[in-house]
């Protein structure tokens, strides 16, 4: 771990994490202010649009790594350098990189890096820029400030006085070059940049808090008109990719569905697996009749008519099962109505509340999703490979963990509403243990209780980007990482024991089910001074040439790393890794057609058990995370007297004493368990070897005297066998002729019967004209004869036929056509004057014979 160690040292010593500039010089800001207290309480929860202080309040988001480029944003500033850079050359002095960006004149609260890499998005309290990064080899130019093109996103609604506040920003990952930028303000409009576009106005408007009525009389609470957070849902063959779910303060999540981005590029498998998805549904349905159904049924013609306009804006070429490819897709217009806000979900059952603690605000949402990687169907994650999980974060540190049971679909807005609510099945909910260690310390006289500091507390999510089961929290007190790793395990054995028992033991599997782990990383809190460094930055390097670890930034910038391990994938066929079945089971009975195994006692029984031995979890060191969180405290000030030793830390440092004592006997428990775990090993493999021993023995007997005396053995069977179907036919031949030793009167009948029909086909002499053989001859003979002159009349009616063509060639088709007019023409006129001359004759009284026809 030397490497690992030398990187921590490395980032912990560069200059990009110094302060900003406004704590250095003879107007410096003292750096108390960057610390959570019960004095600086104020400063972080007062919203205040024409003071934009450097205290870290709300989402905080300020260092994000591109490839092997690290940024951070400090104050006004946006910094950059090279890790990769710098961990080769250690010699050379670390530098960074500032980028110049005049428009940039607000202190900077989250940063966001494009999918394509190109494109940074910052955001403040209130205001939004985008920053064009530097190329490639920016760490080679001399001057220590890069000039940079940045301009200011949605001036018109996000820098005004009377501007909502921002609550998140993200790029879209289906945008077009990865220019989509949403923002998301706190009452609840959802706006989407196209920065390749227009940066001034929105390509689209999402509402997730509808508009007070005036004369409305409900009163409500204002946590449940101001958004906390959002996310995009996740999937590959349903809506979740056009899924958008928001939560509010309240804790209530709502979600839009279809959205897209204006721009989208949308991959082409995902575009027919939805049309698959609905497909399947209709036909479900048409087998239905009640009202419900129909209902539904409405509702996938619509849905079947937005992905019908999906698929006509696919390029030839892209037909199902083609490669898929990213295409560049608009939302369709063939649905005027607009997408309709489904929610509040139904939490089910209800989340439970914290001990000690009142609640909090919710500040964060995010959808995990974890779809096999690979096509196999047999493996562990199979039964849970489309399933999805929200996660909600509260301000007093709990942690809402709900299952996606039941996936949301589009819907749009009608004249009737829909009553139905969608729900999320809360499968537990999580104590970051926060409401538990501030109520365990004493509170000095004159100073307020220490719950108070909840309010400026703001967790937020940072998903794994290697294993889709894990993901981080970070807050103004640590970190903590959490692993939903045994959450998926334990439902897919029980939706396996559900399918073998015929749904009788779900919920008894569920109720033993295990839970998300959880574990401290880094704690903040000073328990001396009672205040807290926030963390304002948490990432992940997702680049080969970086090791795989977690970097934690607090808000006094002080930098802290941890070296993170790969976890090896679960085996796809965990069965192959178990022991035999016995020889009692009807899976062991079914492997051999041809051996029956013995009754009684197996042979040899094993000293190890059937399941896989599995270490304790105190020696479980998988994520590369410390057992004990690690202190990143506030540093004393000048004006402390020094350290004083207080009961609370007594308190602590006893519990710390126990802990450590917990981790050392359970880690001998372990070591012990582990040594006896090799001696039985051991003495196993004594016991296997003479087991083969005597097997190898047996073996060599078998192809030895063994085998000579079988083969011996088989060669007098072989012959006995031989005499014996000799004698056999000796005495069937002999019963058949004491049976019948003349021939029977029908057997005489049938042999008359074929000589005569030997004499109609053959003939009865050499020159019989009425046998068949010399009717067959005849008729040959004539054949061949009558052949030349029949070949030769037809060869003069082929050239006939030739020639009556090339005479009727003169004529063509629209000539005839022509004659054809002008005779009929001409009938015409001649029955006019043969009616006219009968006419005349009539009148005159002169007899006119009748016109030939």
């Amino acid at each position: 771990m030397d490497a690992d160690q030398d990187w921590s040292k490395l980032i912990a010593g560069h200059p990009i994490f110094s302060l900003p500039k406004a704590f250095s010089g003879l107007s410096a800001l003292s750096t108390s202010s960057l610390e959570l207290s019960s004095n600086t309480l104020p400063s972080f929860t007062n919203v205040d649009p024409n003071v934009d202080a450097l205290t870290p309040s709300g989402r905080r988001q300020v260092m994000v790594l591109k490839d092997a480029d690290l940024i951070v944003a400090a104050g006004h500033e946006v910094r950059i350098t090279a890790l990769g850079d710098a961990k080769l050359n250690r010699s050379t002095r670390q530098i960074y990189k500032t980028l110049h960006t005049p428009n940039i004149q607000f202190e900077i609260h989250q940063i966001s890096l494009s999918p394509s890499g190109k494109l940074l998005a910052v955001a403040g309290a209130f205001q939004v820029a985008v920053v064009v990064l530097p190329r490639a080899g920016f760490s080679r130019l001399v001057p220590e400030t890069i000039d940079c093109k940045s301009v200011q996103v949605g001036q018109f609604y996000h820098a005004s006085n009377s501007a909502a506040p921002i609550a998140k920003i993200e790029w879209h990952p289906w945008g077009e070059a990865g220019s989509t930028l949403m923002v998301m303000t706190t009452d609840g409009k959802l706006r989407e940049y196209d920065i390749s576009v227009d940066t001034d106005e929105p390509q689209q408007i999402l509402t997730f808090i509808p508009e007070r009525r005036a004369n409305s009389i409900l009163a409500t609470d204002t946590s449940e008109r101001e958004v906390a957070s959002f996310t995009l849902g996740k999937g590959r063959a349903d809506w979740g990719p056009l899924t958008i779910y928001a939560v509010t303060k309240s804790g209530d999540v709502y979600s839009i569905c279809p959205y897209m981005p204006q721009n989208a590029c949308i991959p082409t498998s995902y575009v027919h697996a939805l049309e698959c998805f609905i497909s399947a549904k209709q036909e479900f349905l048409a087998q239905g009749t009640s009202t419900e159904a129909k209902n539904l049924s409405t509702l996938y013609d619509y849905q079947h008519k937005y992905v019908t306009a999906l698929i006509k804006q696919l390029p030839p070429g892209t037909i199902f099962p083609s490669v898929s490819r990213s295409v560049l897709i608009h939302p369709p217009t063939t649905i005027r109505s607009l997408s309709a806000r489904q929610g509040p979900f139904l939490l089910q059952p209800s989340p439970r509340t914290l001990d000690g603690s009142e609640g909090g605000d919710a500040t964060d949402i995010a959808y995990l999703s974890f779809d096999a990687d690979s096509d196999e169907g047999d493996g562990d994650g199979s039964e849970t490979e489309h399933l999805g999980v929200v996660v909600i974060a509260f301000q007093d540190g709990k942690v809402d963990v709900c299952l996606d049971v039941e996936k949301v679909e589009a819907r749009w807005e009608t004249k009737v509403p829909n009553r139905d609510l969608p729900m999320l099945a809360v499968y537990e909910t999580i104590d970051l243990g926060l409401v538990s260690t501030l109520n365990q310390l004493t509170v000095t006289p004159g100073q307020g209780p220490l719950l108070d500091l909840l309010q400026a507390n703001h967790p937020v999510f940072l998903l794994d980007p290697i294993h889709t089961e894990a993901f981080y929290v970070c807050h103004a007190f640590g970190v903590h990482g959490l692993n939903i790793g045994p959450v998926l395990q334990s439902l897919a054995a029980a939706l396996r024991t559900d399918d073998d028992s015929g749904g009788t033991s779900l919920d008894a599997a569920l109720q033993k089910s295990a839970g998300t782990t959880v574990q401290p990383i880094l704690t903040t809190f000073s328990i001396e001074r009672r205040c807290s460094n926030p963390v304002v930055a948490v990432t992940i390097p997702n680049d080969v040439y970086l090791t795989y670890s977690i970097f934690i930034l607090t808000s006094a910038m002080r930098i802290t790393s941890f070296p993170l391990n790969l976890r090896a994938e679960p085996p796809h066929f965990p069965s192959s890794h178990t022991l035999p079945p016995d020889k009692d089971s009807e899976s062991f009975n079914q492997q051999s057609y041809w051996l029956t195994p013995l009754e009684g006692p197996p042979s040899y029984v094993s000293l190890l058990e059937k399941a896989p031995y599995t270490p304790l979890q105190a020696l479980d060191r998988s994520s590369g995370l410390p057992k004990l969180p690690k202190l990143s405290l506030p540093k004393a000030t000048e004006g402390n007297g020094g350290f004083v030793l207080t009961p609370d830390i007594l308190r602590y440092l006893g519990d710390v004493a126990r802990e450590l004592a917990n981790q050392s006997a359970a880690v001998r428990l372990a070591v012990k368990q582990g040594d006896e775990r090799v001696k039985l090993q051991q003495h196993e493999i004594t016991r296997m070897g003479q087991k083969a021993a005597q097997m190898s023995t047996l073996i060599e007997n078998l192809k030895g005297p063994r085998r000579a005396s079988t083969e011996a053995r088989l060669k007098k069977i072989q012959a006995e066998q031989k005499a014996l179907l000799a004698r056999l036919d000796r005495v069937l031949q002999g019963m058949m002729e004491r049976a019948s030793p003349g021939i029977s009167e029908n057997e005489t009948k049938w042999f008359e019967e074929l000589r005569r029909m030997k004499g109609e086909i053959m003939g009865l002499g050499q020159y019989d004209d009425e046998s068949l053989v010399s009717r067959t001859r005849l008729l040959e003979r004539e054949y061949a004869r009558l052949t030349p002159s029949l070949k030769e009349i037809f060869e003069k009616e082929k050239r006939r036929n030739e020639k009556v063509v090339e005479s009727n060639q003169g004529l063509g088709v629209s000539q005839a056509f022509e004659f054809g007019e002008r005779s009929n023409s001409e009938r015409i006129r001649i029955s006019e004057v043969e009616k006219q001359i009968l006419d005349l004759a009539t009148k005159m009284e002169v007899a006119v014979g009748k016109p030939r026809s």
